[in-house]
């Protein structure tokens, strides 16, 4: 009986990865419970108990107040006693199985695991892990997928929680150090730290810009992790469920890496203003659309990657807005075309740009009077407002001229069709006539071709 509850105990230790020296002490304690239970006692020094790590015979005593030890028989505490000590024992195996799974999945943190898909609570996809279930928020899970019970989700380990009576392992597919797990399991030098991850960006589902750079002159980064004939790549695109990924090459120079962030467009130039941490970028009216993104995505992405705001024109957008900036503000004394150039250096290549960053910048960066400075904003503010108008009215036209256009060829289309049924009409009545002309058998065939191609022809008659 003793011996048998040492292999419970053993086998207990070993499914559910406590020790057993912490169980046979938990043991110990419910026993003492049991008999405190028993005899009513309040003190929590009047009982102590006692298991043999070997031969597992237990041994519980009392101690009286004059310091004898009375030892008492199993027998004597009886079932309620023994209830007691089941529930106690219960309540402690348990805590140690919570403080076992807290200590070994919080070391486990951010750790790419593979489970099986259990089932979904209230959008939440539970994963079998090991001994322990993990829950998948909604919002770290990747957009449109979905699992049945029993297939295999590979996932991250994004965070444990003690939430009192139980251990939360929270997991994640959308997070964006779920592709780097992936690209670490999938290209040898990323694990080996030949090549470095520097900066990621991610909309789960549909898009991830990821720059590389290799410490191995050697090495090329950006082929590495594509792989021979894109495998490598395409494992990790697979395992994603086909979300495009963009493989950047990191540059210490925010110009260059904000070029290579927007590719596959090509960018003309680069302008830089820090003050503001914006970036212009202008690309040829065929790169617009390309560079920008669907629904701005590949430009939405490219900021994240580099951290800068990234604003994006044409040729003939940049220049018109020099062109404003240098007629409004070459008339003002103090100007000159040094500090024009170096307005332009700074990254102010716009009314707008000199009325955001102010007067202090004006003097400290640039050696402006104080009152140059002030009129210099006044009047670049003035004339933001009225650019920001005749934009608002431009763009009120366009959209005039656009739905014009469409109402026009709506008409279009519409008046086709008329002519189409006209054109039937006028048909039958010819083959009409033709077969009256005709007669006898040819008349009766001919009528039924009538009737096939004017029923063919315009369903909206039947309908009617």
């Amino acid at each position: 009986m003793n011996s048998e509850t040492l292999r419970i105990l053993d086998s207990i230790a070993r499914d559910r990865n406590i020790d057993r020296e912490l169980l046979i002490n938990d043991l110990e304690q419910a026993m003492v419970s049991a008999a405190r239970k028993h005899f009513n006692s309040l003190d929590a020094e009047e009982f102590g108990c006692e298991i043999d790590r070997i031969s597992g015979a237990i041994t519980i005593w009392r101690n009286h107040l004059d310091g004898e030890r009375e030892d008492i028989p199993l027998e004597r505490l009886g079932r309620i006693p023994a209830q007691t000590a089941k529930q106690v024992m219960i309540q402690k195996f348990r805590e140690d199985e919570r403080n076992s799974l807290l200590e070994e999945f919080s070391k486990r943190q951010g750790e790419l695991v593979t489970g099986t898909a259990a089932r979904y609570e209230g959008g939440a996809l539970v994963v079998q892990i090991d001994r322990a279930e993990g829950f998948m928020p909604r919002s770290e899970q990747i957009p449109g997928e979905q699992f049945h019970p029993g297939d295999r989700v590979r996932c991250l380990i994004l965070d444990v929680r003690d939430a009192g009576h139980q251990v939360k392992i929270v997991l994640s597919r959308g997070h964006p150090d779920f592709i780097r797990r992936l690209f670490e399991t999938e290209v040898p030098e990323v694990s080996e730290r030949i090549i470095e991850l520097k900066a990621m960006s991610r909309e789960p589902g549909f898009r991830t810009k990821v720059a590389v750079s290799s410490i191995d002159s050697k090495v090329d980064a950006v082929g590495a992790c594509v792989g021979v004939r894109g495998s490598r790549i395409r494992n990790i695109v697979d395992e994603l469920g086909g979300e495009k990924i963009d493989i950047v090459r990191w540059n210490e120079s925010s110009q260059i890496l904000i070029a290579n962030a927007l590719k596959p467009a090509e960018v003309e130039e680069v302008s830089l203003c820090f003050e503001l941490g914006r970036a212009t970028i202008i690309v040829r009216e065929d790169q617009l659309s390309l560079a920008i993104g669907r629904r701005g995505q590949n430009v939405r992405l490219a900021a994240r990657l580099t951290g800068w705001d990234i604003d994006i024109l044409t040729p003939v957008e940049f220049a018109k807005g020099l062109e404003i900036l240098e007629q409004t503000v070459r008339p003002i004394e103090g100007v000159t075309e040094d500090i024009l150039d170096r307005m332009g250096a700074l990254g102010m290549i716009s009314v707008f740009d000199v009325e955001e960053l102010g007067e202090e910048v004006l003097r400290d960066e640039l050696g402006l009077d104080e009152e140059v400075a002030v009129t210099l904003v006044d009047i670049c503010s003035e004339k933001a407002k009225e650019v920001a108008e005749q934009q608002a009215r431009e763009k009120e036209e366009a959209e005039a001229r656009r739905a014009e256009e469409e109402a026009a060829a709506g008409a279009v289309l519409g008046g086709g069709a008329g002519d189409g049924e006209g054109s039937a009409a006028t048909d039958e009545a010819a083959e009409a006539a033709a077969a009256s002309i005709l007669g006898g058998g040819g008349g009766d065939e001919a009528s039924a071709d009538v009737a096939s191609t004017s029923d063919e022809s315009t369903p909206e008659s039947r309908d009617a």
